[in-house]
């Protein structure tokens, strides 16, 4: 098993290497970059100033010459100066990171034990109400387009039932004396996020997790325990529930990185300043240094994932384990 991590991690360098080339070059392609965001539409700047501007940002060469000199800095673990903050980019993704990571796990883990349960319940009473119920609710997540389940949360509970705040991270009229109070502040106001990924979400991990129940209850071992007389509680819960985890461990890590990849709207609709908002405001003013550190970050955190899952397949399920 370690062999095969740290081959696998070396043949995650290569990846990260093309995925880099790949994202530079489309970002600085891009119609128009942050020198012409921040100088389109003033009648005072005149064409060597603008010439001056991208000399200073570092985008008067070729795409071909930028990307070495960003490569050469990343290696050294200087990801570059945020063209929007002026500060260094692993600065400014450092004060943003908790509120999404904060997000990320406690959807995750709600939608992980939600969705297995609800998949698990649906199996075995397979064809009643219940399964047909929670059967159109996992549809209407999946269906459902982040952008406008939020919209729909903000109309009903924001708005029309005045429950929940529409955006921000903190009431701007209260004065924190308490950490406690701050952080329970920031939790009223992340409800509605957190409530939009556990919806669109869940619905995977109730379907995945209900076909394979069913799978596992028509197997020739459940009818043997079924026919030694084992309760069955003990049939579904201690023989048949386990075995239904194996394919889960599959699509776990691969969720990993979607979560930060959804925080980009939904925390752009409910102006949570998060990693995901912060990539949204770079992606409209062309502030390629953060874009760059961001979606290196996600492709981390996807081949991080994926070679969590191998990993967890392995342990859930000995018969697929390395050696």
């Amino acid at each position: 098993m370690r062999q095969y991590i740290i081959r696998r991690l070396l043949i995650s360098i290569l990846i990260l290497f093309g995925v880099s080339v790949i994202l530079y070059f489309v970002i600085r392609m891009m119609p128009s970059d942050y020198i012409t965001n921040i100088t389109s539409g003033s009648t005072q700047i005149t064409a060597e100033m603008v010439e001056n501007l991208r000399r200073l940002y570092g985008l008067d060469g070729n795409i071909f010459q930028g990307y070495l000199q960003w490569m050469s800095n990343a290696i050294r673990g200087n990801f570059g100066t945020s063209f929007m903050y002026q500060r260094p980019v692993v600065e400014v993704i450092a004060s943003k990171m908790g509120v999404t990571f904060a997000m990320a796990i406690v959807a995750f883990f709600i939608q992980l034990v939600l969705g297995v349960t609800l998949g698990t319940i649906s199996a075995t009473r397979q064809y009643s109400k219940l399964d047909y119920s929670v059967t159109i609710f996992a549809l209407l997540g999946i269906s459902l387009p982040s952008f406008f389940f939020s919209a729909v949360l903000q109309r009903v509970f924001a708005v029309g039932l005045g429950w929940f705040p529409l955006q921000g991270m903190l009431t701007a009229r209260i004065d924190h004396t308490t950490k406690l109070s701050y952080y329970a502040d920031m939790a009223y106001h992340l409800v509605l996020p957190i409530l939009v990924f556990v919806v669109v979400n869940v619905g995977r991990y109730m379907r995945y997790s209900r076909t394979n129940m069913l799978e596992v209850l028509n197997a020739d071992y459940i009818r043997t325990a079924r026919a030694k007389g084992l309760s069955e509680g003990t049939v579904l819960y201690k023989h048949a529930f386990r075995n239904t985890l194996i394919p889960l461990a599959t699509i776990i890590g691969g969720a990993l990185p979607t979560l930060f990849t959804g925080a980009i709207i939904t925390e752009g609709i409910f102006g949570i300043d998060g990693l995901g908002y912060t990539a949204l405001q770079a992606l409209t003013k062309g502030d390629v240094p953060y874009l760059m550190t961001f979606n290196m970050f996600i492709a981390v955190m996807t081949l991080l994932g994926n070679l969590l899952s191998d990993i967890l397949y392995g342990i859930v399920d000995p018969r697929v384990r390395l050696s």
